[in-house]
């Protein structure tokens, strides 16, 4: 789209202010391929805002991953989950470069973390190096790239934090040649009453507005008339050039008549703040629809630091009879730039569309802690468990409890117990709290058993039920057979899984030794590297042991040769 010449000046200090505060050309890349991206820094998330950029890696692992700088290891972390294997690294100039879903570490970090599993018999460790004990040189190898951890594709997350604060900043802004010469696309535009008298085209409840796109390249909404305070929220996403990927857009300001209510960007934020990315979004819209609305207005209970602007907190005082423009710019890093332009006129109308009446029995008063009898189970909220007060929906049982649906957000974890004083104690053992899905199919929700109770901790709000898991893990080799001879094997690998409450813990042995069996839960597989010589014998015999959630086991043993 074309900008005029003062969005152009305003778009380019709004860039370079920000690069101007980073560091340009002293960090080199940390892949030796040209940065395509499947997410970008901010990008809006399940309960988080997305904390660096994920790079593509041409759907390979194994890709080398080079130090951006001369530094030291801070941390090394692996994990079946989350960042899978992470790596820290400290760098003399203030910032910490972050490393993660990688396959595996370079020799000297790799050797160095292998000691710390053996010696823990685990394969999630956790390490924080002296200061100078792994020193790395800029464009050396320290990782190789993979898929580890929450990762759904062969990718590099990479992040730039202070190592101060370890608040994250944008990548992007430290002089990355990413191409991207597309504005953000915007999918829809919202119009939200807020104060009680307030109606929005003759809705007092939240509506879907119209708009259509000019011949210069921006949109212009069909005239909104309202009364009252009022708000915008838009949905939209930006896309860069050699991906089809729907990431997150960078900056989005609001203006009334010229003068700016909100504005807000990611050039970086906390981790500590990122779970209110749940009161930036219609948290509501999004339980239903799985969309992601952005509010330009901002709430009482929005602790984000990520504004730079606020007027009357984003929203609007509509009068009758006034008549008002509204400008919202969406922008990306490179600066390119999606312009909404809103007339709105003040105008008295009687709503056709009411607010949905939402009482129940029970209402949350947020501030205050809450404590609710479902029968089968009790439910305790503690203070400031969620964001605002709500009617909340509560279903009783003899087994199976509702707690609301989730349309609302949980900040805090809340405590749900069970009585399973019903069941003979032969079966106790066996069971476990569990969330049901929509297809009432059960999943294992962490359970603590003491004092004749079950307990569990949880943000997610929604129907529990006792479970029992009666069917122990199952274990199968995957690349080899009993009796045979591996001597030009590399690897070993078996699958293993659970059909219920899922596994907790395995252990395998060569020979009576503990040997280092990595797991990836996406594939069910744990593999042992024969690099690592824990047994030299020609005979070897292999134990695996797999105990699920509730402390079913099973017990795998084979015989293979090698020489």
């Amino acid at each position: 789209m074309r900008l005029t010449f003062f969005g152009v000046l305003f778009l380019l200090a709004i860039t370079l202010t920000a690069q101007e505060k980073y560091p340009q050309g002293v960090f080199q890349s940390p892949l030796d391929i040209p940065l395509v991206l499947a997410g970008t820094f901010g990008e809006l998330r399940s309960n988080h805002f997305h904390s660096g950029m994920d790079i593509k890696t041409q759907q390979r692992e194994g890709l080398p991953v080079y130090a951006i700088a001369d530094g030291t290891v801070t941390r090394i972390h692996v994990s079946h989950w989350g960042y899978g294997k992470a790596l820290y690294v400290a760098h003399p100039n203030g910032y910490t470069s972050v490393y993660a879903h990688l396959r595996k570490f370079g020799p000297e970090i790799e050797e160095y973390i292998k000691k710390m599993q053996y010696a823990k018999q685990s394969y999630e460790v956790e390490a924080f190096p002296d200061y100078g004990e792994l020193k790395v040189s800029k464009g050396s190898v320290i990782a190789y790239s993979g898929n580890t951890g929450g990762s759904a594709g062969p990718h590099l997350h990479f992040e730039i934090r202070s190592s101060v604060t370890e608040k994250p900043t944008n990548p992007l802004l430290y002089g990355y040649d990413v191409r991207d010469a597309t504005n953000p696309t915007l999918l829809g535009l919202y119009g939200y009453p807020l104060s009680d008298d307030a109606v929005v085209n003759e809705s007092a409840k939240m509506i879907q507005l119209n708009f259509t796109k000019q011949p210069d390249g921006s949109f212009l909404a069909d005239k909104v008339t309202a009364t009252g305070t009022i708000g915008f929220g838009i949905n939209s996403f930006d896309r860069l050039d050699m991906a089809a990927n729907k990431n997150g857009v960078y900056a989005v300001k609001q203006t009334v008549n010229g003068r700016v209510h909100s504005a807000y960007d990611f050039e970086s934020f906390s981790f500590g703040e990122t779970r209110y990315i749940n009161t930036l979004i219609d948290y509501n819209y999004f339980g239903k629809y799985r969309e992601r609305i952005q509010k330009c207005f901002k709430e009482p209970y929005n602790h984000l630091s990520i504004y730079k602007t606020l007027y009357n907190d984003g929203k609007i005082d509509v009068e009758e009879g006034m008549s008002y423009t509204v400008e919202i710019l969406i922008s990306d890093v490179a600066g390119n730039q999606t312009k909404l332009v809103i007339p709105l006129e003040g105008k008295q109308e009687i709503p056709k569309i009411n607010k949905d009446n939402e009482a129940t029995e029970n209402f949350i008063i947020a501030s205050k802690p809450n404590n609710f009898d479902l029968g089968a189970a009790k439910v305790y909220f503690p203070a400031s468990t969620f964001y605002d007060d709500f009617y909340i929906n509560l279903k009783k049982g003899k087994d199976t409890v509702t707690i609301h649906d989730n349309s609302v957000a949980a900040h805090r974890n809340f405590t749900i117990s069970f009585d399973p004083s019903q069941y003979p104690p032969s079966e106790r053992k066996q069971m476990f709290i569990a969330r049901l899905d929509d297809r009432l199919r059960p999943s294992y929700s962490t359970t603590y058993k003491r004092d004749g109770s079950f307990t569990t901790r949880t943000r997610d709000l929604g129907t529990y039920t006792l479970a029992r898991d009666t069917v122990a893990p199952t274990i199968t080799p995957k690349n080899f057979k009993e009796k045979q001879w591996l001597s030009n094997y590399s690897y070993l690998s078996l699958t293993i899984s659970d059909d219920l409450s899922g596994i907790d813990s395995y252990r395998a042995t060569l020979n009576g030794k503990w040997i280092l069996m990595e797991y990836e839960p996406k594939t069910n597989t744990i593999t042992y590297n024969f690099d690592d010589n824990i047994v030299n014998d020609t005979q070897c015999d292999l134990e695996v042991i797999v105990t699920d959630n509730v402390g079913n086991s099973t017990t795998f043993t084979s015989t293979f040769f090698r020489k």
